[in-house]
């Protein structure tokens, strides 16, 4: 049996779909920007803000967890803060082994240093083009795909989402609803999504974390979205996850291979889920539901794609074939044409885990 050891699982190829830029800054980044900025950090020192974000986003509450973007949002409202973070984004992922990525954020909370919303969105782009560059250059390419996200809890929703579809040309290549679950459904934003449907616009949206089967339903079914971001509520509608007897509602999301954007650090952080061990994303997957592995939030969870990965294998019992079906899954869900879902599946993620594993000491 291979040892899936931490040198081996950061150099399988990974695929992440729901992470989110203003939650993955680096500590360093974050300081020296703010004295920039002259924003007031909890700390000043790269290790304890780190350590500082982790305990704050320790706290069972999704809406507590929310609060900690106060800071990071703090230094990316100026073009070089935007472009410093985007770019270090995309070389951070390719340093941690992931081939494609989807990286989403919400413009209109980036405003404050009166850039304008379409000045956001290239500005970013700016920074994810620079840093594929470097990453292509230095022998570990990455494929960076946008989502633009709108507030649910605001009133530019629909804004966000003509966006979208304004740069859908220009390397968005979808959409989400991100904010507080609770007291603010899906369906309240529902002539954004009609008109991203009529565009042929992919999207996915914030559901079945912090509440529970009815968001997942509007998401789907009255919304349309093509994924749902966590879902972990899913399981509300399997009363016996042993049994596998699945409602109407589980049936559907698996048999018509919605894919859930699952994240199972940030998770426990909100109180999603109990422990790893416990994660739903276990007995998703076997059930067949075309669960994802995501990271959600880099900086605010302490963790990387590579660490999720290990905490699967240590303590839910993982394999590698595991590991390379979540990661074709959100490949085949990945909001790019096919071709390129095909080909990086063939021709990067598949050899990769076979030349990574064929090399692999043995336990």
């Amino acid at each position: 049996m291979t040892t899936l050891d931490t040198d081996t699982l950061r150099r399988l190829p990974k695929a992440v779909l729901h992470d989110h830029l203003d939650g993955g800054l680096r500590p360093a980044t974050v300081v020296e920007l703010a004295r920039e900025a002259g924003h007031t950090l909890p700390a000043d020192d790269p290790d304890a803000l780190a350590a500082w974000f982790r305990a704050a986003a320790n706290s069972g509450d999704l809406v507590r967890y929310i609060a900690t973007f106060e800071h990071t949002l703090a230094v990316l409202q100026t073009r070089a803060g935007l472009l410093r973070a985007a770019e270090e984004y995309v070389l951070d992922l390719a340093a941690d082994g992931v081939v494609y990525a989807e990286v989403r954020y919400a413009p209109e909370l980036m405003l404050q240093g009166g850039l304008t919303l379409p000045e956001v969105v290239e500005t970013v782009q700016e920074g994810l083009a620079a840093g594929m560059a470097k990453a292509a250059a230095a022998g570990t390419p990455v494929r960076v795909g946008t989502l633009l996200c709108g507030m649910r809890m605001f009133d530019r929703v629909r804004e966000a989402a003509d966006l979208a579809v304004a740069f859908r040309d220009a390397g968005v290549v979808g959409f989400d609803i991100a904010g507080a679950e609770d007291g603010f459904p899906p369906a309240d934003h529902l002539a954004a999504f009609t008109h991203l449907r009529g565009e042929n616009m992919p999207f996915t949206i914030h559901a079945g974390e912090a509440y529970g089967l009815p968001s997942i339903h509007q998401a789907i079914q009255v919304c349309g979205a093509q994924r749902i971001g966590h879902g972990v509520r899913i399981t509300d509608d399997i009363p016996d996850l042993a049994a596998g007897k699945l409602g109407r509602l589980a049936g559907w999301v698996r048999d018509r291979r919605i894919a859930l954007e699952m994240c199972p650090t940030s998770n426990l952080q909100t109180g999603a889920a109990a422990s790893i061990a416990e994660h739903p994303i276990t007995a998703l997957k076997d059930l067949g539901f075309r669960v994802t592995l995501n990271t959600d939030n880099r900086l605010v969870s302490g963790t990387t794609m590579t660490r999720e990965m290990s905490l699967l294998v240590e303590q839910a019992g993982w394999t590698a074939e595991d590991l390379r079906t979540v990661t074709v899954n959100a490949l085949k869900s990945a909001f790019v044409p096919f071709d390129e879902r095909e080909a990086l599946i063939e021709d990067v993620v598949l050899p990769g885990y076979a030349a990574v594993l064929a090399r692999s000491p043995r336990a």
